[in-house]
Parts: C-alpha cells; structure tokens; sequence
C-alpha cells in the first residue's frame, strides 16, 4: 500500500481518467446530442477499467482495497483538470462545510506545532477554554488520556473537536509549573471570526481585517462599521491582505455596504448555460461620509478580490498593496453517496468593469509547474494591456487578479528577522517573560528586555552578528512589544501595538492624512500613474 501512495497511482489515475470522465460526459449528454459520446466507446473504456480493477485485485503483490484504489483513481484523474476541483474524503468534506459555515462544537484555541508540543497560541475570549484558564504557551500534551505529543495538528484537532454540551479532558504542560495541568471543558459552539480586528486609530481612521468570508462575515462587518461610525471615524481602511476568499454571498453583501442596492457586483461565464448568472446587491444600504481605502497583496484571492475589485470599479474605494492573486474560477460543491464530495471548476468570475479576475497561470503554479520567465513578462504585459473603465471612467486594469491604484511595496525581513521568526523565539520569549513580569497597556519593550531576549535567544540556538541585531532594533523592539502584550492582554490589543511594524499598513494609513476625500486620493493616484 506504501508503494500505492509514495507513486500516485499513476496507473491507475490513466484508467479512471478514460473511464470517468466518459461517465460524466456520457450522463450529461443524454439529453445534449451535440456532445453525446458515442456509446460504444464509452463501454469499451469501461470494460477496460473494469478488467484492469479486477486484474490487478486478483494478482498484485498485496492485498489492496477496492475503496483505496477508486479513492486514488479519482484523485489521480483531478489531478490533471484544474486545482481547484477537488475530491473529498468524507472527513475532508465536513472540515470544508465547517470552516465556510464558520462555526464548531470545540473549546476555543489557537493552536500550532512548535517541535512535538501542539502549543496554544491564544485562547479565543469569551469561548470554555478562555473561561477554564487555557493560556498562551500552554503545551497540550494528553486529550482524554490519550499522549498527542508528536502527534499532528490536524489530528489533535479532531480529538479536541466533538458535539456541544460534551466533555474532553485535556492536560498540559505549562511553563513556570513543574506538574502537568488536567482541565475538563465543556465543548461549545466555536464562532469562526471573519473579522479578528476592528478598531479606531489614533488619527481617527478606522480600520478592520477581514480574514476571510464565511457566513457570518456580512454581519460582522455590519455590526462593526456601526461601532467604529459611532465613534466618529474619519476614514476606514479594510484589510484584507492574506485573504484566502470563501463564500460569493457574503462578499456581494459586503460590497452592498459601499455601493447600495441593485448594484451588479460580479458576473459568471462558463462552458454550461446554466452556471452564466449575474449577482446584484439586495439591500438599500450605504455607507457615505469617510474615504475608504482597501489594503491588498499577492495573497488576496477570490471574494477578497471581487470585494477589492467591486469597490474600485463602483469608485467607492481606493485598492493599495500589491496586486492580487487571481484566484477567479467558481467551484460548485456536489455530495456523493457515503459522505464524499466533489468541488468541480464550473465558471469564471467577472467584476462589473468585465474584468476577468482569474490568472490561467496560478493553475499551473499550484500544480507543481514550472513557469518561465518569459511566460511572467507576458502576464504583465496582459495585465496592462487589458485597459477598463470604472463607473466614473476611471482606468483599471485587467489581465487576472486586481491591479491596485497605488502600489505598496512591503518590506521584507533580513535573515536574522526571519530566522527569530522559523525559530518561533519572540513567542517563547513572552510566555516565560509575562509569567515573572507584572506589565500594563502601556509596556514597551526597552534596551534590558531587547538585551535579555538576545541572551534567550543564543541559548535557543540564534546564531547572530552584532552589526545585524543593530540594524534590526526596532523590529525587534516592537516585535517584542506587540507580542509580550498579545500573551498579556490578548490578541487584539497585541495586534494593535504591532502596528508599527507594518510598514506597508502604515504607508496605507498615511494617505489619510495626506488626503482627505476619496476623490482627492483618486487624483494622486492618477497623478502617480502619469509620473510612472
């Protein structure tokens, strides 16, 4: 079975390819003559399949199942479509109707791998495990009685995950204390939080990160513009940088807060009729009085882009970052019997401006392809060379993901910054540090803290010149400030002393103090393309 997993079954992935793509194709074109495949052939290849299955299940040198070798032939016939369209375990399935539902039955934590430990690395607050005393830097070492040390994340997930109103035992590990911890916790349903983040900044400007779309994000986008606009924003910028997308319906309802109702958001066109629809806004509901601006990179993909792309082309928003990834196909989700599920590649997104937002060649990218150099310079060219108009005549850009109005470049860490960071040091540094510190709000990491974090750091194996540490002071200063107050005060007010480092975030900021409607950042924005 080993040899069966380490190969692919490229064997078999060739013969399921014939076989089950004739079955789609013929089921299909039952009623659809000028595509019917002609029957003959169809059985053929089927006899084949089924003879090579039952050859192989009869001689092989071990003994293999019939589910795990249709298991892998199907996956192995995806592999050459697209890499989106996928087939789903049953487990797998259910994880994917969970994180876009946006809610679980579980306890509340943040976790990841640091060595063998699955570490917390924050409880959600309000949840059981906030509620228990689950902290930060907590190593989970047993669920249930069961040792998940060196055990993988996804595993301990599925322990820790269960039905609400149901117990688990789960014992740590906690630095400072000699015995391990036993906490029994009542599961609960865990709300996946779309927006981690939303506050006002000193200079009056909102802001809000979106981390993703699933169903509850239009309403916590409701809920949270309604806080920030009674506190007298002057501005709001969304960020939606590292947004991997989710649901359409959520982003259109997003977009609807900006540009009002019967507003066409995005339009799909695909191979089927059926699947070419228009989706508009529904409510009459609109924002006004505050430039918005829209913060995006190359990791910004799907609903994020539509929502990006929309704003810009509606003229209700400024995009800056970096363009996006160009993530534009739509998948339809079809259950199959005994809990499996298939998402197949049935259309193409197209934001109002008719602008295509999917880039053919990140198909080929995230299938392991090698792309040339000379097939990057032809994107971009497309990129600029596919001109559009906005509602107010504007130009923008298409090509495949969202061109941004003004480019945000984002630094990039040396290799000592990026080296604490593999190592995971300013994280274990503020879990020993806030368990023998007493801090307040208002902690600032001064030159002791820096000069004792450099000394844990040597002992946990940094290797560093001193001329480097110099010029990475004041990353490594608010580094540390943001992630002593994150294991202190919470995740929320972490993040917001961390602001600093964000370069990019903060050059997004900058432009409302530089310009106070959006129309005045629409004409630097002109004026900065006409310079370049």
């Amino acid at each position: 079975m080993n040899i069966l997993r380490k190969n692919k079954i490229i064997f078999y992935s060739i013969l399921v390819i014939w076989v089950f793509s004739g079955t789609l194709i013929f089921n299909y074109s039952i009623g659809n003559a000028q595509n019917q495949m002609d029957s003959q052939e169809f059985y053929k290849y089927l006899r084949i399949f089924r003879d090579t299955i039952t050859l192989i299940k009869q001689n092989y040198i071990e003994d293999i199942d019939f589910k795990d070798l249709f298991e892998y032939a199907i996956e192995g016939m995806l592999n050459d479509v697209d890499p989106h369209t996928n087939f789903m375990r049953p487990e797998d399935f259910k994880d994917f109707q969970t994180s876009t539902m946006g809610e679980f039955g579980g306890l509340g934590i943040t976790i990841e791998k640091q060595g063998e430990y699955i570490t917390v690395v924050s409880p959600i607050e309000g949840t059981p495990a906030y509620k228990m005393g689950i902290l930060a830097g907590d190593k989970i070492v047993k669920v249930d009685g069961d040792n998940v040390v060196g055990i993988s994340t996804e595993d301990v997930i599925k322990k820790m995950r269960g039905e609400k109103g149901s117990k688990v035992l789960i014992t740590i590990s906690r630095p400072g204390i000699k015995n391990t911890l036993d906490f029994e916790i009542i599961r609960d349903i865990i709300k996946i939080k779309s927006i981690p983040y939303a506050f006002k900044l000193d200079n009056g400007v909102g802001y809000i990160r979106i981390r993703q779309f699933n169903a509850n994000t239009s309403q916590e986008l409701k809920e949270q513009l309604n806080k920030l606009e009674n506190l007298g924003i002057r501005g709001l910028l969304i960020d939606l940088r590292f947004n991997p997308g989710g649901l359409l319906n959520e982003a259109i309802d997003t977009v609807n807060e900006f540009i009002g109702g019967n507003k066409l958001v995005v339009f799909t066109k695909g191979r089927i009729p059926r699947y070419n629809q228009e989706y508009y806004t529904r409510y009459n509901r609109i924002r006004t009085g505050y430039p918005v601006v829209v913060l995006v990179n190359e990791a910004s993909a799907s609903a994020s882009e539509i929502f990006a792309g929309s704003l810009q082309d509606w003229d209700k928003g400024l995009v800056v970052g970096k363009t996006t990834f160009g993530k534009g196909s739509v998948q339809q989700l079809f259950p199959l019997i005994d809990d499996y599920g298939i998402k197949i590649t049935i259309s193409k997104y197209y934001i109002k401006s008719g602008r295509c937002i999917h880039k053919d060649i990140n198909d080929k990218i995230l299938r392991g392809k090698e792309v040339t150099d000379d097939e990057k310079v032809k994107i971009e060219k497309d990129i600029h060379d596919h001109i559009y108009k906005t509602e107010n005549g504007r130009t923008v850009y298409g090509g495949g993901g969202v061109t941004p109005d003004i480019e945000i470049e984002q630094d990039k860490l040396n290799d000592l910054e990026m080296e604490i960071r593999r190592l995971n040091l300013f994280f274990s540094y503020s879990v020993e540090y806030t368990t023998t510190h007493d801090i307040d709000e208002n902690f600032i990491a001064d030159d002791s803290v820096i000069q004792d974090f450099m000394e844990f750091s040597k002992n946990k194996g940094l290797k560093y010149e001193q001329s480097a540490a110099d010029s990475s002071y004041s990353y490594i200063k608010n580094s540390l400030t943001s992630s002593i107050i994150d294991k202190k005060f919470g995740e929320v007010a972490g993040y917001k002393a961390g602001l600093l480092i964000d370069k990019q975030l903060m050059e997004a900021i900058s432009l409302f103090d530089k310009h106070e409607t959006l129309d005045d950042m629409f004409e630097y924005a002109k004026s900065i393309a006409k310079d370049n």
